[in-house]
């Protein structure tokens, strides 16, 4: 699923209910024009009022900005500092400029650190912007900061202003952008343990509507079952359960998600036979019964199923590319050693393999539709001849190669004499002959 980036944090359902005092001339003032009133507490002159009520009143969130920088220009030791730069800071993310409204929120949490509203605004653009980063150092460390803001919202504390009811409520909203940021900042860093935690307390406390609807949250969905697919070890069955509920409601994104919710089925499963089954079960509920591990049953352990095969193989040489790579890597010794005999020597056109890893010497690819989907390279196919082009990462090749060699542990089969098979020319038109008329 595609990222949601969102125009402004006030078009997060609920994502910053922002309890503002409300600034007005109070009718027991004097008449004169020596004082003006806000909420019956705040004395203002009539010149700091007006300018006051001026940024207040403006028709246009970036009148309103302008209005207000103006005022805390002018009144620097303003008595309601700290509304003036929120209002501030919910004027900029009015006119969508993240830049500015991160400009207002630094400046209020310099005079009001624990500001819920403005640490909120912090966690939340920081990872937006973070997200948009393609230099993987730069990813993390934006994401570090953006998490920064949000463990400390986590643990903000309710002004004395505010009702506790009102707070919690703002508090609600405001956690679960919190844990969201947190776990986009664990995934960066492959902490998936921690990402899992992070996303099933953001998740707990979300709307059901909102797990059922494309955006943000249900989003969060998608990346939970990532998260438990990419853990050590793998938890397949959650990640199958997961994928498939946000598949289930992700409407036109739906296509993008369900091809990881069938391999994560059928790694757990064994093959896709039941997944209907499944994909009932996630409409009714966010989280997996207790009993989904026996309505779902596993697979067979790989060493069972390696022990099976051998003995019902009579020609192991028979067997597929990739029952033999599942040989290589799960049978004991002496049966994968059996297996890789039969090959040892020949050789074998691949195509289509995914480069993972390249050199003038050796490319490093993926074969398996396991090192397909973990962009891992379960194939190293060595050059005689240095290679003139290096294909980059993540292209497609066909190689043919001779097995040489293979590691169990991670499984790496290694191919010699390696070349890369040409892509085939379009085939040439005919030319057109006209038969002449005489």
């Amino acid at each position: 699923m595609k990222k949601v980036v969102l125009a402004s944090l006030l078009a997060v359902a609920g994502a910053a209910t922002v309890v503002q005092p409300c600034f007005a001339q109070d009718a027991s003032a004097p008449a004169a024009p020596a004082a003006g009133q806000a909420g019956g507490q705040v004395q203002m002159s009539p010149e700091e009022y007006k300018a006051y009520n001026d940024a207040d009143t403006a028709a246009t969130p970036a009148a309103k900005a302008a209005g207000f920088e103006a005022y805390l220009k002018a009144y620097p030791n303003s008595a309601v500092k700290k509304d003036a730069f929120q209002k501030l800071m919910f004027a900029y993310s009015g006119t969508n400029d993240p830049v500015k409204t991160l400009d207002a929120a630094d400046r209020l949490l310099q005079v009001d650190p624990s500001n819920l509203t403005a640490l909120t605004f912090e966690a939340f653009l920081r990872r937006q912007a973070a997200d948009a980063l393609t230099d993987p150092a730069a990813k993390t460390a934006a994401l570090d900061k953006a998490a920064g803001y949000a463990q400390t919202g986590l643990t903000a504390t309710k002004p004395k202003d505010v009702t506790d009811a009102d707070f919690e409520k703002q508090k609600s909203s405001a956690t679960a952008i919190f844990q969201s940021v947190i776990a986009d900042d664990d995934i960066s860093k492959k902490d998936f343990t921690d990402a899992i935690t992070a996303l099933k307390t953001e998740l707990t406390g979300a709307a059901p509507d909102a797990t059922q609807t494309p955006g943000p949250v249900l989003q969060d969905v998608f990346f939970l079952a990532t998260s438990y697919m990419n853990s050590t070890p793998p938890d397949y069955l959650n990640c199958a359960w997961y994928a498939s509920r946000a598949a289930a409601f992700a409407g036109q994104y739906a296509s993008a998600i369900q091809p990881t919710a069938a391999y994560c089925y059928k790694k757990y499963h064994g093959n896709g036979d039941g997944i209907e089954k499944l994909q009932a079960l996630v409409k009714t509920s966010l989280t997996p019964p207790t009993d989904l591990g026996t309505t779902i049953t596993a697979a067979p352990k790989p060493a069972d199923i390696v022990a099976n095969l051998i003995a019902t193989t009579p020609d192991l040489a028979t067997l597929a590319i990739s029952d033999k790579e599942f040989v290589l890597q799960y049978g004991k010794p002496e049966d994968a050693d059996k297996v890789f005999n039969t090959i040892k020597g020949k050789t074998a056109q691949f195509p289509d393999t995914v480069v993972v890893a390249a050199t003038v010497d050796q490319l490093q690819v993926s074969v398996s539709d396991d090192s397909v989907q973990g962009k891992t390279a379960d194939f190293a196919f060595n050059f005689a001849t240095p290679l003139k082009t290096v294909p980059a990462v993540g292209d497609k090749v066909t190689l043919t190669g001779t097995y040489a060699s293979y590691t169990q542990s991670p499984l790496l089969i290694t191919m010699s004499d390696a070349a890369i098979v040409p892509k085939k020319a379009p085939a040439a038109k005919a030319p057109v002959h006209h038969r002449a008329t005489h």
